[in-house]
């Protein structure tokens, strides 16, 4: 084992599996979250349309992304999947607030954010479960899975505004 593994291993621990704790208060309401009636109502708040659907992915993704990060499995796409969620919520919720998490700034998604970036493009390391498994993509599939999430993060952004005034939105339908 290297320091690398170690460094990597703690990585992917504290950026996982503080997705993951995030995406359990909006999934099952856990440490005081939302819950989905909860959270169903602040995606609503925030302007997504379906608020159901909009809901669920992004507390799936946080869930299960940080999962998947935490313990090294898929861990590519489940990186790209973070990343994309904190794209979206760097741009929708705390970018009006500035740097400073102490003003609900981006200081904090920004760093999860980076954290699985960093991840994505170094790799898991030896100490996942990835690596018995040799899964190992080349770094130009991993540089694609990076523009792939910070694209579907600003897709994710944009496109439930778009469809919400679109005219079928606006009857309801």
């Amino acid at each position: 084992m290297q320091t690398s593994d170690l460094g990597l291993l703690i990585l992917r621990l504290a950026v996982g599996l503080t997705f993951a704790a995030h995406g359990a208060q909006k999934v099952l309401g856990w440490w005081e979250g939302p819950g989905p009636a909860g959270w169903r109502a602040a995606m609503e708040r925030m302007g997504y349309r379906p608020p159901t659907f909009w809901a669920w992915v992004s507390g799936l993704a946080e869930l299960g992304g940080g999962l998947l990060l935490g313990v090294g499995l898929l861990t590519p796409i489940a990186a790209a999947l973070l990343v994309a969620q904190a794209v979206v919520i760097i741009g929708k919720v705390h970018l009006p607030k500035g740097f400073w998490n102490k003003n609900s700034g981006i200081e904090f998604p920004m760093a999860l954010g980076a954290g699985s970036a960093a991840v994505l493009l170094i790799g898991p390391g030896g100490i996942a479960v990835d690596a018995p498994l040799g899964l190992a993509p080349s770094p130009t599939i991993l540089l694609v899975l990076l523009v792939l999430g910070i694209v579907a993060g600003l897709v994710a952004m944009v496109l439930p505004s778009v469809a919400a005034g679109s005219p079928a939105s606006a009857t309801g339908r």
